[in-house]
């Protein structure tokens, strides 16, 4: 009696198909699913950007504060050149309106040392007679500031309006006081500042 071939028993081929579904099932959950590299990269890239987007923010707050440090700065430097002006102009003035014939030379001399231009070449030529005139009348004059302001500026020059009180005493007696109003035009000399035309107004 010939024998029978063996044959998997039905459990047997069972176990068998069910491993081969676990490895095609993990084979496909490994397309799937991230390797550890990749979710690293990825965690990387993620990681760049936010280096990246901080970098761009640090950069422009850093532009935005250079900026405005500048504007801040170029504001100071314009308030300091008027104030400059403001201050010349009103020494030109006092130097204008206080005169003592006791010292009429060095008075004289003060006011050429802060003019400038054709308007210093002017005062110098008329010096010599206004210093004789004050010397013959005694006279003698104490200005004083009451009000000065910038009225117009352009670039290193600008008209600056100044009021004065005047009191003069000449060799006849004291003078009533006199208000002065006088458009006093001033240019930017190296680091300081010089008066360049005076003109009364009323």
């Amino acid at each position: 009696m010939a024998a029978e071939p063996d044959t998997p028993d039905a459990e047997e081929t069972s176990d068998v198909d069910a491993t081969a579904d676990v490895e095609e099932t993990d084979k496909s959950d490994g397309e799937e699913l991230p390797s550890p590299k990749r979710r690293t990269r990825r965690r990387l890239s993620s990681v760049g950007w936010a280096l990246v987007a901080t970098a761009v923010v640090v950069a422009t707050l850093a532009g935005l504060g250079g900026w405005y440090g500048f504007r801040a700065y170029q504001k100071h430097e314009a308030q300091t050149q008027r104030d400059l002006f403001v201050q010349t102009a009103r020494q030109g003035a006092v130097n204008l309106t206080t005169i003592n014939y006791t010292e009429v030379e060095s008075d004289v001399q003060r006011v050429l040392d802060l003019a400038t231009g054709a308007f210093r070449d002017d005062f110098a030529k008329r010096s010599q007679p206004f210093i004789e005139v004050v010397k013959a009348a005694r006279s003698q004059s104490e200005g004083t500031i009451t009000e000065a302001g910038v009225e117009s500026q352009r670039g290193d020059s600008a008209q600056v309006l100044v009021a004065v009180a005047v009191k003069s005493r000449t060799a006849v007696g004291e003078q009533e006081p006199r208000e002065w109003r006088m458009k006093i035009e001033v240019q930017a000399v190296g680091d300081g500042a010089k008066v360049s035309n005076v003109v009364f107004v009323p």
